[in-house]
């Protein structure tokens, strides 16, 4: 029991479970914009999630994440580093095309953690600008690096699909946003210091509602993507209009951050079904 304790804390910790979730909102536009998943896109989204996510939770400062003293953390710095060489691997068997969006995106990573401003640590020390930045990265990866490998036109329906992607992850990111309220400096600014506890769960309610409202704009809908995007927002609702302040050790981590798992395993089942 305890060694599947540990491998599931290493699975969380080294980030293993956010890097499938994007791989999973990938799979989703997919099927939505029913175009094919490409297996190098995938790997590199998968392995750089893994990468990025661990430099900016353990290696903000470039000394502390070289020398690593503890052996919890130093098998997660040598993960990372593996994980860099295969984020290598897929990222040369990618379309030339593409890598400068990825780049674009990868910066736009980068000045997340890294300070660029003099009065400013870094982009998650700008308030608002944190949940921001990342939901834009995650919509790059998620729905705009897809088409371009697919050589899409940017129609209508790519653009309401990108929306409510932001959207999408921008209400994911809530209830860690509330969970963080207790650490969080006061200056920060986030949506819980400034709404508060309650109204920023009224505002994770009305996004999931302008989320699911936003599907009636696209010219194309498919009877799958009604019904998944509305068993999505039932969940979503469900979860905001909970008395949980997700401080539970896996609530957030874990279960939410789940979401677009679960979300992409009911497409999966629905494509056969539809």
């Amino acid at each position: 029991m305890r060694f599947l304790k540990n491998s599931f804390n290493f699975y969380l910790d080294a980030s293993i479970h956010v890097a499938l979730a994007v791989v999973c909102l990938m799979g989703a536009t997919s099927i939505l914009l029913n175009i094919p998943m490409n297996f190098f896109l995938i790997g590199f989204t998968f392995f750089g999630t893994v990468v990025c996510y661990n430099f900016i939770k353990y290696g903000v400062e470039a000394k502390k994440y070289l020398i690593v003293s503890n052996i919890y953390h130093k098998n997660i710095q040598v993960f990372s580093f593996l994980c860099f060489a295969g984020a290598l691997y897929f990222w040369f068997g990618l379309d030339k095309k593409i890598w400068t969006a990825i780049l674009v995106l990868v910066l736009i990573s980068m000045l997340y953690a890294i300070p660029f401003l003099p009065k400013a640590k870094n982009l998650r020390s700008l308030g608002g600008f944190k949940i921001v930045t990342v939901a834009l990265v995650w919509t790059g990866f998620t729905v705009l690096l897809p088409i371009l490998e697919a050589q899409l036109p940017f129609n209508w329906d790519f653009w309401v699909t990108a929306m409510q992607r932001f959207i999408l992850v921008l209400i994911l990111l809530l209830p860690f946003e509330i969970r963080d309220l207790q650490w969080d400096e006061k200056d920060l600014k986030t949506l819980p210091q400034v709404l508060g506890v309650r109204k920023t769960k009224k505002l994770g309610v009305l996004l999931t509602l302008l989320f699911f409202a936003l599907t009636f704009l696209k010219d194309d809908i498919p009877q799958i993507e009604y019904t998944m995007r509305l068993i999505l927002c039932v969940v979503l609702v469900l979860l905001f209009l909970s008395k949980r302040n997700f401080k539970a050790k896996y609530l957030a981590s874990f279960w939410v951050e789940g979401i677009p798992i679960f979300w992409y395993g009911l497409f999966l089942v629905g494509n056969r079904l539809f």
